[in-house]
């Protein structure tokens, strides 16, 4: 598939010019269709055939093949969540915190990964300490005065706010070297360009398909290295958890599958697993290649009002804007679907590889 086959595959662009994938891409066809026919299988065939639950884990088992290589993981090292939030909590939930433990973030953080430890800080006295950037660069002196007497590192692979590349593999060396683990939120890295977990060495990797792979909502993936079951003493627990359900003593898989407790639907995972094989098609040095050649174009226009890099590191374009919220609604009514940005108080634009060189102008001429 070519990216002008991508394109003719998402219905919703006859609708809009879409530079808004930092957030939630639009699907194309095929992955939407993956899931509806598993949802009909499932419903209508599976309980007079199969029957649903053989159907249900084969499904989440092939699903889970496709999505570790995705990541160069192995099939046990990677558990499904629902999202790029819910793997973090998993985690949070997973170590045995002590009063006084050390949390180290970025300021660079979504949301999904500065909550979790805001209510650690509450409910268990834990330490969070704040690295401060520089327009989404991470200085590694500062790491190294933070994560001293850290217990774990938390850091996005690239950053929402700015659309940089951190050196996630540098962090990792420093933390370990310290004691701490490393949690990373790769959700803006999947499907903009090739992610392998091993090459990083992070004890946990959290991300979620509906974003740059163009899946739908409700499938994540959290990577566990091997190395860091033994640090964590996990308390939920569920029949999916456990290698025997029914035996009389429990025991919890020696993988990532442990993390996942009960029934869920298959299907977001069937449509994961569609919208990886949808972009490994197109090819993610295609995907790279493309979105490097519009988001030049679209900053040479922006000039100076661009707060991400003038170098090409990601599709996500920051740029300064009078009001950032009514200029999102004032595109909006012309069909342009972009997002703002609390910190920095500004627009950003994601630009995949279905974009092409009139989005780009368009936006432009609007601005």
């Amino acid at each position: 598939m070519d990216p002008a086959e991508l394109r003719a595959a998402i219905p919703a662009l006859d609708r809009c010019t879409y530079f808004n994938t930092g957030a939630s891409g639009p699907s194309p066809r095929p992955v939407v269709d993956a899931a509806t026919d598993f949802l009909e299988r499932h419903a209508f065939e599976a309980p007079a055939g199969e029957g649903p639950y053989a159907v249900a884990w084969d499904a989440i088992a092939a699903a889970r093949e496709v999505a570790a290589d995705h990541i160069g993981a192995r099939p046990d090292d990677v558990a499904f969540t629902r999202s790029t939030a819910d793997g973090v909590n998993l985690v949070a939930s997973a170590i045995d915190w002590q009063p006084g433990d050390v949390v180290v973030r970025t300021d660079l953080e979504h949301p999904a990964g500065t909550l979790p430890w805001d209510r650690l800080a509450d409910t268990h006295d834990v330490e969070v300490r704040v690295l401060e950037t520089e327009r989404g660069r991470l200085d590694l002196d500062a790491v190294r005065d933070a994560v001293a007497d850290a217990r774990l590192v938390v850091l996005s692979s690239l950053t929402w706010t700015h659309g940089t590349r951190l050196p996630v593999g540098e962090v990792v060396d420093i933390a370990h070297d310290a004691g701490a683990q490393v949690l990373v939120d790769a959700v803006q890295s999947v499907g903009q360009h090739p992610v392998d977990v091993t090459e990083w060495g992070a004890d946990f990797v959290t991300a979620a398909g509906h974003k740059w792979l163009l899946g739908i909502w409700g499938a994540g993936v959290l990577y566990v290295d091997p190395g860091a079951h033994d640090r964590l003493r996990q308390t939920r627990i569920g029949y999916r958890s456990v290698e025997e359900m029914n035996a009389d003593e429990y025991a919890y898989h020696t993988g990532a599958r442990r993390f996942e407790v009960g029934t869920t639907s298959p299907a977001p995972y069937v449509a994961l697993a569609a919208a990886i094989e949808t972009m490994e098609s197109v090819g993610l040095d295609t995907v790279e290649t493309r979105v490097e050649r519009l988001t030049d174009r679209l900053k040479d226009g922006l000039d100076d009002r661009l707060l991400s890099p003038e170098r090409y590191e990601s599709g996500l374009v920051t740029f300064a804007v009078e009001d950032p919220e009514a200029t999102v609604e004032r595109l909006a009514a012309d069909g342009i679907v972009v997002r703002s940005l609390p910190h920095p108080e500004a627009v950003r634009a994601s630009v995949h590889a279905f974009n092409d060189e009139g989005d780009v102008d368009r936006l432009l001429d609007a601005l």
